[in-house]
């Protein structure tokens, strides 16, 4: 295991990880709290025509991700307060219109598109230098912003109602948390891809949820169980020349599975 640090690109998937598995931690909590893991998966998939923007403008996707996964999770946010349609209607339309955007702007750029495949699966083993600071200055945002606003996320998590009728603007805290799930989701994108990002969102929270109901133990422990799976998952792929993504989303389920039987031997929460 020591001989894997030699490589640079090693150094950087295991620094991808982490810092991945931070803001797993933190975010799939309020995701797995609030049961809206559609609304990741749909965020996650509307992504995609950001990264088709980079293609067809022929700089980093990377670049034109952010700022579109954003802008798709501020639209579904805003559009579903002001024009009450149905959210799971909305979140469909997303989805589609976001992948479908993509898929054109692809097809439009002349050429071969030759990391395509690792953005829709994930290949953590590419991760450059510049994508690992970009995860730094974004978990820095993530950790800032649910300090900042704990008190808040905690009481629109819990019963929404009733921090609306407390004067806590819970139209504005619900656009931001989306707006860190978009985040979040650039963040796994070449961890994971985007068609497995809802599965590393939300496997290690669920699996704390069984032992906590803690908030903030929760977000600890699946940050941890996060890590334990990525860099497991890592190694296991390095060692089996097996795609790096699906082995870490395959070995975070066996953890799902493994996780619900030893729960029957410690039923009490923390």
């Amino acid at each position: 295991m020591i001989e894997l640090f030699q490589y640079e690109f090693m150094r950087n998937a295991i620094m991808a990880a982490l810092l991945t598995s931070i803001a797993c931690g933190i975010v799939g909590t309020y995701v797995v709290v609030r049961r809206i893991a559609f609304i990741s998966g749909g965020i996650a998939h509307a992504a995609f025509g950001g990264i088709g923007i980079g293609y067809w403008l022929g700089i980093n996707p990377i670049i034109t991700l952010l700022p579109f996964s954003i802008l798709s999770a501020i639209g579904i946010a805003v559009i579903n307060q002001k024009k009450h349609i149905q959210e799971d209607i909305l979140i469909g339309i997303f989805w589609s219109m976001g992948m479908a955007l993509g898929i054109i702007l692809v097809s439009l750029t002349p050429g071969y598109a030759p990391d395509l495949f690792s953005y829709l699966f994930g290949n953590i083993l590419t991760v450059p230098f510049s994508d690992i600071i970009l995860m730094c200055i974004l978990d820095i945002i993530i950790i800032t912003t649910v300090y900042l606003l704990y008190k808040e996320f905690m009481a629109i998590a819990f019963d929404e109602e009733f921090a609306e009728i407390s004067g806590i603007k819970t139209n504005i805290l619900h656009i931001i948390l989306l707006s860190l799930i978009a985040i979040t989701v650039v963040m796994l994108v070449k961890v994971v891809g985007i068609i497995l990002v809802i599965a590393l969102l939300t496997i290690p929270p669920a699996i704390a949820q069984q032992y906590t109901r803690n908030m903030k133990t929760m977000m600890y422990l699946s940050s941890g169980i996060g890590m334990f799976s990525t860099l497991t998952g890592l190694w296991l792929s390095y060692m089996f020349d097996l795609p790096s993504g699906a082995t870490i989303i395959l070995f975070s389920g066996c953890c799902f599975g493994v996780s619900c039987l030893a729960r029957k031997l410690t039923p009490a929460k923390i």
